[in-house]
């Protein structure tokens, strides 16, 4: 099957993570089934769907754990509707058209919503380097609103210095505690604010590794937890039951050779993410407004489809 050379390019493009990034990666994929569907002569419908097929094939392959990536061609796919060539090809128009333009927004869309629960006044506890978590808080600050943060640094790679900087650089007032130190803090907060890598079907939400217990903590004392997240980040295939693959990082980051040989060589791990239960979250704010974590379903299906399948990979 012929697929476009803008698309191969476009493959290449995010296989070599010249294209890099969730939202410019579901960006970039759209647009290169858009392209693929301008370009095609196909004689018939079933060529027409054949041929978006390959060419969403060739893109998903690149890049197959990267949860926006599949997103995006679901998204386009699912929005496939008409019963002639002319048809099919003004779908995927519209469809991808309103994708990106979606994207595009996304953030700030994102930002004014989880700033309508922010209070002048209050203090936010974050984790990790999360700027749709500091959209929230940027939108806040642009109401007038005057805020503060406790940022925990984030051990083993330090992200929490980055979303400090990027705080300061916003007029509000920082402080950096080390992760241990974030249960003594939680009287003093009155939100935790973090976002996410993916999100499940039953609302659990993928982040950070600590991110879990920070909630469970969090909870304990009564602090409410937002998490901030594009719905570029559901994860529709969780919806039959597949679980997230935790990443596990170079143990380097956490003790170099020499040292770990000094004290008797010992196994070290470093997951990257963890999980959080929902019922340790009061809201995840997207674009598309706030919901419980137990009903995010409805929206991952609304966007996706009932979206176990791959449409891509369908006769």
């Amino acid at each position: 099957m012929d697929v476009h050379e803008e698309v191969r390019e476009t493959a290449a493009a995010i296989d070599t993570m010249e294209t890099r990034g969730a939202a410019a990666i579901a960006d970039a994929a759209a647009r290169a089934l858009r392209t693929q569907a301008r370009a095609s002569d196909a004689d018939s419908p079933e060529e027409f769907r054949a041929e978006l097929r390959a060419a969403a094939r060739l893109l998903f392959a690149t890049r197959p754990t990267a949860v926006s990536l599949p997103n995006a061609l679901r998204y386009v796919l699912h929005g496939l509707a008409g019963e002639t060539v002319e048809e099919l090809h003004a779908s995927v128009e519209r469809t991808a058209d309103d994708f990106c333009v979606r994207l595009d927004r996304a953030q700030s869309d994102l930002g004014q919503v989880g700033a309508n629960r922010l209070r002048d006044g209050d203090v936010v506890m974050t984790h990790c380097h999360s700027t749709d978590a500091l959209a929230c808080v940027e939108s806040a600050v642009d109401q007038g609103k005057a805020l503060e943060a406790i940022v925990k640094e984030t051990r083993p790679r330090n992200q929490g210095h980055i979303t400090a900087e990027e705080l300061d650089a916003m007029g509000v007032p920082v402080t950096l505690v080390v992760d241990s130190a974030a249960r003594h803090y939680l009287n003093d907060v009155d939100h935790v604010l973090v976002g996410a890598d993916s999100i499940a079907a039953d609302g659990s939400v993928i982040n950070k590794i600590g991110t879990s217990g920070l909630a469970v903590n969090a909870r304990d004392r009564g602090t409410p937890v937002m998490v901030a997240a594009q719905t570029l980040k559901l994860h529709p295939a969780t919806l039959t039951g597949h679980t997230v693959d935790i990443e596990l990082r170079d143990t380097e980051e956490v003790i170099d050779a020499t040292h770990r040989e000094r004290i008797g060589d010992p196994k070290v791990v470093n997951p990257a993410f963890d999980v959080t239960p929902p019922r340790y979250v009061d809201a995840i704010v997207t674009e598309r407004g706030q919901f419980p974590p137990e009903s995010i379903v409805t929206l991952m299906r609304e966007l996706f489809g009932e979206g176990t399948t791959r449409p891509w990979e369908e006769p």
